[in-house]
This record gives C-alpha cells, sequence and structure tokens, in this order.
C-alpha cells in the first residue's frame, strides 16, 4: 500500500511537472467547440477599483489578433458581480457602436438577441462567447448554451470589444493577447 501511494504521488509530480507553464483546464464548453484551443491570457477587468470580471481567451492554433474574427476561439468571463441581462446588453451594444457605427434598427435587433442570449448574472457565473468564423457567435452560460447569433457581423463587432485594436481596454486587450505578440 505504501508503494502505491508512493506510486500516485510520484505520477502527479511528473504531470505536474509535465505541463507547460501558464497550461490551464479548459473549461467543458470549450474543450467539446474547440479541442485544440489553449489559454493565450487572461485578466480582470475593473471598473473604479472594483472588480467586474475576469475574462479569459481560448484560442486554436494559427490564431492571429488582426485577424481575429476569422478564427475560432472562445471568450470566457467570470462574473465578481451581479448584473441583469439588460445591463450586459445595453453596454455591450454602446462599447460595440464606439468601435464602429451600427444603424438604428441593426442595434435594436442585436440588442434584443443579445437580452435573449443573456441571463441574468450572479456573481460567479460564466459567460462564454464562441466565435464561429463567418457564422456568428455562440453563447453559454455557466457551461450551458443560452443563444447564438447568426451574424458574422455582430461577431466581429462583438469580440471586438475585447480585441480589436480600438478597444476602449487597451491593457485588458494586451493581457488577454500578450502571449500571442506581435499583435
Amino acid at each position: 500500500m505504501y508503494s502505491l501511494a508512493r506510486h500516485v504521488a510520484a505520477g502527479a509530480l511528473l504531470a505536474l511537472l509535465s505541463a507547460p507553464a501558464g497550461a490551464a483546464e479548459q473549461p467543458t464548453e470549450v474543450r467539446s467547440v474547440l479541442p485544440a484551443a489553449t489559454l493565450a491570457g487572461s485578466s480582470r477587468f475593473t471598473v473604479w477599483g472594483f472588480g467586474v470580471y475576469d475574462a479569459r481567451l481560448w484560442v486554436e492554433p494559427g490564431f492571429e489578433a488582426n485577424t481575429y474574427d476569422s478564427h475560432g476561439f472562445a471568450l470566457e468571463l467570470s462574473y465578481l458581480r451581479d448584473f441583469s441581462n439588460a445591463a450586459i446588453s445595453d453596454r455591450s451594444i454602446d462599447e460595440m457602436q464606439r468601435l464602429a457605427p451600427i444603424p438604428e434598427a441593426k442595434r435594436a435587433s442585436w440588442r434584443q438577441s443579445l437580452r435573449a442570449a443573456f441571463p441574468d448574472v450572479r456573481k460567479g457565473d460564466r459567460i462564454t462567447g464562441i466565435n464561429r468564423p463567418g457564422v456568428g457567435a455562440v453563447f453559454m452560460t455557466n457551461g450551458r448554451p443560452t443563444g447564438e447569433i447568426r451574424d458574422p457581423e455582430f461577431a466581429r463587432q462583438f469580440f471586438g470589444i475585447w480585441l480589436s485594436a480600438r478597444t476602449s481596454e487597451p491593457r485588458l486587450r494586451a493581457a488577454l493577447l500578450a502571449p500571442l505578440a506581435p499583435q
């Protein structure tokens, strides 16, 4: 029995030592859609010193920041506070509009689609957005599908909130993309 415990401990140590530096376990929803994806970067988003969410970007081999919309990837947000789906949707649309003008009818349609895709979130909830190049975006909350928006333009602008060179949060973008330089 002693030798079995020693063998298991040695195996666990070997597994830890052989894991790549910075390796993180993919959430189930990422693993099921993007099995080759690895963690590119992560960061905490704060406003006036208050934590809002922790962000992690999962990318497949060959991902390039300057053409992010043409790659499969997942952006995972783990919320540190409670927010209504209306607040998340409205803020998303405002940030998307800041990146590029969106006609009013399209803004209204996208806002409605986001409200359908996002639940109200509570501290500890996780929303994962998965980019489907040429198709749109799929959203999952705590690992369960909650919506899909089949519009590549929507996906480009939505994920541009974090990944566009014109983001309002360049430090967050840099942290998500840091291991992928040049950007």
